[in-house]
């Protein structure tokens, strides 16, 4: 039985899961080595709660039993915890070494759950000790509003733990599909297209991202693609768009945009920082 969380990275996503957990009822650790990303993830849960209690979603209580099961700490020994989630850099070295070095800490029975969007969780799983309690759990950002959890099974994963993580992701509120490892899972490499012709159709000149954007969302979509990269991170967008192109053997078809390279290099990411396909600054 799952009581107690450890979420790994406290960025935007690494926050957000951490604050579905503790709303959810779980005593939640929120890790990270840098201490000001800590202070920074303090402040915008607290922000987030204490405007889901004015708008009377959560009562002035909840708020505060929320708060009073986030424990911040930036010491790896503290990381003990019935599942870790990890929400770090998608760079596969980092997340086998962070999964690695708590495993010696933690029980036999710790689940370790990546929130990789596209790498191969079965990859990572390979590598780590007790390699039968590694999954994939792929929230969406932003966690604490999408319902969407993808519970990804790689070829070592035991089944009674994808059990456990897709009724953990229920008592979360969200709706958990289980799915197989592959390039993608389901939802990026479904939506690798919706972002890529779009992309293709600004780089060749036959429209812009306004006009885009406009003409799918009037077509049922609830954001179009360059407000939606925007939302999500034109890095993460990106680098999802390169992780499926190399897993899938570089098919013309997946190839990722140049637009997409020079937003990155430019560093206009999108929400976070600002501006990426539109300005945010103003």
């Amino acid at each position: 039985m799952i009581s107690t969380i450890c979420v790994c990275g406290a960025g935007t996503m690494g926050s957000g899961i951490a604050q579905v957990a503790a709303q959810s009822g779980f005593h939640t650790i929120l890790y990270d080595v840098n201490g000001e990303m800590l202070i920074k993830a303090g402040q915008r849960m607290q922000q987030d709660l204490e405007t889901l209690a004015s708008k009377q979603k959560i009562t002035a209580a909840q708020k505060d039993e929320t708060l009073s099961r986030l424990q911040y700490t930036s010491a790896a020994g503290d990381c003990v915890a019935d599942i870790v989630i990890e929400a770090i850099v998608e760079q596969p070295e980092l997340k086998v070494k962070l999964f690695n070095q708590l495993a010696a800490i933690n029980s036999g029975i710790t689940i370790f759950a990546t929130n990789t969007s596209s790498l191969s969780v079965s990859a990572i799983a390979e590598r780590v000790i007790h390699s039968e309690r590694v999954v994939g759990m792929h929230f969406f950002n932003p966690a604490p509003i999408m319902k969407l959890v993808e519970v990804v099974r790689a070829a070592q994963t035991a089944p009674e733990v994808v059990t456990a993580v897709y009724k953990l992701a229920k008592q979360m509120g969200k709706t958990p599909v289980i799915c197989k490892d592959a390039p993608g899972f389901i939802v990026n490499h479904v939506a690798r297209p919706y972002y890529l012709e779009a992309l293709k159709l600004v780089q060749l000149g036959m429209s812009d991202y306004e006009s885009i954007d406009r003409l799918m969302e009037a077509s049922g979509f609830k954001m179009g693609p360059f407000k939606l990269m925007d939302l999500i991170g034109n890095d993460v967008n990106y680098a999802v768009s390169c992780s499926v192109y190399e897993a899938m053997n570089k098919p013309e078809r997946l190839k990722p945009s140049p637009l997409q390279k020079e937003r990155v290099d430019k560093g206009e990411l999108g929400k976070k920082t600002g501006r990426g396909y539109y300005d945010y600054s103003k």
